[in-house]
C-alpha cells in the first residue's frame, strides 16, 4: 500500500468548486446603491412659480434633503445619487440629479431648476502646503538619526 494516495470524494471537490465560483462571481458584479430623493417629473410639473408657498411645495414634494446655508428659507435642494461599487474601489457615479427650489422673500415659489451629474463642477480643495522651518529628512536620515538617542528601557538619555 505504499505510494497509494486517496483522492478526495467527488462531492467535496464539486462543493469547493461551486463555492469558489460563487465567491468570485459575487466580486465581479459589485453592487449598485441609490441614495437620496428627487421628486418625479409629474410632481415637478405641478409646481407653479408665483402661485405656491413653501407649505404647498413641501406638501407636494416632501421635505428637502438640504436647505441653503445662508438662505435656508429661500433655497431647498432635493438630491439623488446612484453609484456602482466594485470590491474596494471608489464608487462610479451612474446618475446624479439635483432639483433646486427657490423662494422669494415672501415665501412664494420663485423658480425650479434641475441639474444632472454633467452639470457639476469638480472643485479642487486647497492643495498648497505650508512650508515649515528646518530641513526635510529622508527615511534613511530619520532612521540613522534616532540611533543612540534611546536606551533599552525606552527613556531618553
Amino acid at each position: 500500500m505504499l505510494g497509494l494516495t486517496r483522492s478526495p470524494p467527488r462531492l467535496t471537490v464539486a462543493c469547493l468548486a461551486l463555492a469558489a465560483s460563487l465567491g468570485l462571481g459575487g466580486c465581479s458584479l459589485g453592487f449598485t446603491e441609490t441614495r437620496g430623493f428627487v421628486p418625479n417629473d409629474d410632481d415637478l410639473a405641478r409646481l407653479e412659480p408665483g402661485r405656491q408657498t413653501r407649505d404647498d411645495v413641501q406638501q407636494l414634494l416632501g421635505t428637502p434633503a438640504s436647505q441653503g446655508v445662508f438662505d435656508a428659507d429661500q433655497s431647498w435642494y432635493y438630491v439623488v445619487r446612484k453609484t456602482h461599487r466594485f470590491a474596494f474601489f471608489e464608487p462610479e457615479v451612474l446618475e446624479q440629479r439635483v432639483v433646486v427650489v427657490q423662494f422669494d422673500g415672501s415665501g412664494q415659489l420663485a423658480e425650479v431648476r434641475r441639474y444632472s451629474y454633467e452639470d457639476g463642477i469638480v472643485i479642487d480643495p486647497v492643495t498648497r502646503t505650508t512650508p515649515s522651518p528646518g530641513k526635510e529628512l529622508t527615511f534613511i536620515e530619520q532612521l540613522i538619526g534616532t540611533v543612540g538617542k534611546y536606551n533599552r528601557s525606552g527613556a531618553r538619555r
